[in-house]
């Protein structure tokens, strides 16, 4: 089955094309990466030139992989997003439980109301408790009470409606829109890290981005308006130097963890602006001074936000980092230190056809995207004030749904 991935991010469109077989395993066609600076702060600042852009990268795509693309999965920035946890209980009184209580509950709750302004790109359920006791699958069981904690996730209804509006314009449709850090995620967690418990953390150039797998299912997403571009930045801003040699700087000799030689180590660095060519010299510790405290930063407001909706005492102690954040000196014992966690250095998983060089952390969340499964992720349940025909239909789908889910 061909599956087309797009990811508009904040310094490059990603366009993977693949081909996934019937066991599961990504055959990678062809990868393209195009440079942009029409997106800033992951909001489309230029919709007629980056939909140019986009046409570009779909047109080249078509050519290596020698495929007709007539749609995408599309990764959405959830920078600014809704988060909303919804828990719904009923009294069974000692029945046993069947499909008929599990609507009820999605009847009674507010699961697939509208959020005014924002749009629902996420549904899942976090997890059921029977007797205040959790299970996987309630039906069949005897109880007194069933309590079920939903959860959804919404984006600015505005930006949902430009993306429509450029891919529209270019004749591509979307199939679905797919939250970042979940194609993330999906991209570089093996099936035992999400089953056990895992965080991933995609550190991207303008946003990093949060996802949180326990027992096979998503229970959190978030993402904040800072990157490795803002480290690049900072660099910049911090020895008077140009962006260019900035990122050069913070990928040859960048790093989070102090070392004592580092007073030692100098590093030729060119001035900001000069009629002739000139450059000083600093050493790498006053470099790292720079990318220490903005990695901090980072990290410390994922982890605050983990502590808000009390995530960090679940007993998640896994975490994978991608990204081209990830390829930052020192950033996994840096990040244990942070989070208190065990944490590797993740690239996409599940594939082939892709060699070494090209199967990086950058890619994980276009990769990501081919590897997601509707019937995993989303929910299809049964609005309260449908049709009466069309209710009989979401109803079987429903109930095919529970078949898979619980």
């Amino acid at each position: 089955m061909i599956r087309v991935g797009l990811d508009i991010g904040n310094s490059k469109i990603s366009c993977v094309v693949c081909d996934k077989k019937t066991n599961g395993k990504i055959e990678i066609l062809s990868v393209i990466n195009h440079p942009t600076i029409n997106v800033k702060k992951s909001l489309i600042i230029d919709i007629k030139k980056i939909s140019k852009e986009i046409e570009e990268v779909l047109i080249q795509s078509e050519k290596e992989s020698q495929t007709k693309i007539a749609s995408v999965r599309l990764n959405v920035s959830i920078v600014n997003s809704l988060n909303k946890f919804i828990s719904n209980q009923i009294f069974i009184s000692n029945e046993k439980i069947s499909d008929l209580h599990l609507k009820k509950f999605i009847n009674n709750s507010d699961i697939l109301e509208p959020i005014e302004d924002y749009e629902v790109i996420y549904r899942s359920i976090v997890n059921y408790e029977l007797d205040k006791e959790t299970v996987t699958n309630p039906r069949g069981m005897y109880g007194e009470t069933l309590k079920v904690l939903f959860y959804k996730l919404a984006v600015k209804q505005n930006h949902v409606k430009s993306l429509k509006n450029i891919f529209e314009k270019i004749n591509i449709e979307i199939e679905s829109f797919i939250p970042t850090p979940l194609s993330s995620a999906l991209a570089i967690l093996s099936n035992d890290e999400k089953e056990l418990g895992s965080i991933s953390i995609d550190f991207g150039a303008g946003s990093t981005s949060i996802c949180v797998f326990k027992n096979n299912k998503v229970v959190f997403l978030d993402a904040i308006p800072i990157g490795s571009k803002h480290i690049t930045n900072d660099i910049a801003r911090g020895i008077q130097t140009t962006l260019e040699s900035a990122e050069r700087l913070k990928n040859l000799y960048g790093s989070v963890i102090t070392n004592p030689s580092d007073d030692y180590e100098f590093i030729d660095v060119p001035n900001i602006a000069s009629n002739v060519e000139t450059s000083k010299q600093i050493n790498r510790s006053e470099l790292n001074s720079i990318i220490k405290p903005r990695v901090e930063e980072t990290l410390e407001i994922l982890r605050q936000k983990l502590k808000e909706y009390s995530l960090d005492k679940r007993g998640i102690n896994n975490l994978v980092i991608t990204g081209g954040g990830s390829l930052l000196e020192g950033i996994e014992e840096y990040s244990e230190t942070i989070f208190d966690s065990k944490t590797r250095v993740g690239k996409p998983l599940f594939i082939s056809g892709l060699n070494k060089e090209k199967n990086v952390p950058q890619i994980a969340q276009t990769i990501g995207l081919s590897l997601y499964n509707e019937n995993e992720h989303d929910i299809d349940f049964l609005p309260k004030n449908i049709k009466n025909k069309e209710k009989n239909t979401l109803f079987k789908r429903f109930s095919s749904w529970l078949d898979e889910f619980i």
